[in-house]
């Protein structure tokens, strides 16, 4: 359970870190499965950034019985997202994220509720993102930069900017006068999460490491959208802490995922 001060800093904030909230079993096992698994490396696709450089990610709606969907519905996690955005809690989506060394690109300046506004979804203060880090996050491999206390903004404008969706940069520069940008470094197992209007960012991977990181993605019940996907309108069936690690290895064979084309955000 999140403390009342934890609480009052993601209220005030928009994000909250989480220092080694998975083991370094769990790390190194969700590690071992998304670097090594074929159905995942199939279903990965590429999105370029303003200067063409990729960042790579796969992406899928509903949590199986993988590590994966383990994890996204482990009771630690979706105990935590029904404290900061209220319940039932619905699961929206989980990613891969994968920043190659030397060649992954960078993600520009966005709000998550900048894409997830085109999928219909009404209320953004119900919608919240968390981040576990698989490998080190630094500032050299790109991790994410955050603009802390920006989602109390409520929406801003994007566009397209290279593949990606971008934050309209005269508000993004003009709150930046404002705060200063936080680099939001991680070691493995820790999680970062953050509001779906908090203005974020991540550099390109300019270092000989990997940056790999899952992210999962929440709304409640009654914030489900226009569109699809159906898991938005599903209680997450939670699962006992560490379950992932009695999870079937093969759990991505039966998973839909998600096309680059047909996603209405990108799009």
């Amino acid at each position: 359970m999140l403390t009342s001060a934890q609480l009052e800093e993601f209220n005030k904030q928009g994000f909250l870190i989480l220092s080694g909230f998975l083991s370094a079993e769990e790390v190194a096992l969700l590690y071992q499965v998304s670097a090594q698994d074929n159905a995942l490396t199939e279903h990965t696709y590429s999105v370029l950034d303003s200067n063409g450089n990729e960042s790579k990610l796969a992406l899928w709606n509903n949590p199986g019985d993988d590590p994966f969907g383990m994890l996204s519905r482990d009771e630690r996690v979706v105990g935590a997202v029904g404290q900061l955005i209220g319940g039932p809690v619905a699961h929206f989506h989980s990613k891969v994220m994968q920043k190659s060394p030397r060649v992954g690109g960078a993600w520009e300046w966005h709000q998550d509720y900048g894409y997830w506004y085109k999928n219909g979804f009404l209320f953004p203060d119900e919608m919240i993102s968390i981040m576990f880090a698989l490998t080190p996050a630094t500032r050299e491999n790109g991790c994410l930069m955050v603009l802390p206390g920006s989602h109390r903004m409520g929406r801003i404008e994007h566009g397209k900017v290279g593949e990606q969706v971008g934050a309209t940069l005269d508000r993004v520069e003009r709150f930046e006068e404002r705060v200063e940008r936080v680099y939001c470094e991680l070691m493995p197992g820790d999680a970062l999460i953050f509001h779906s209007n908090l203005l974020h960012a991540s550099n390109p991977n300019t270092s000989d490491s990997p940056r790999w990181s899952i992210i999962s993605c929440y709304n409640t019940l009654q914030n489900t959208p226009f569109q699809e996907p159906a898991s938005c309108f599903q209680e997450v069936s939670r699962v006992g802490a560490g379950s992932l690690l009695h999870a079937s290895q093969q759990g991505f064979d039966s998973i839909s995922f998600n096309k680059k084309k047909t996603d209405i955000s990108l799009n």
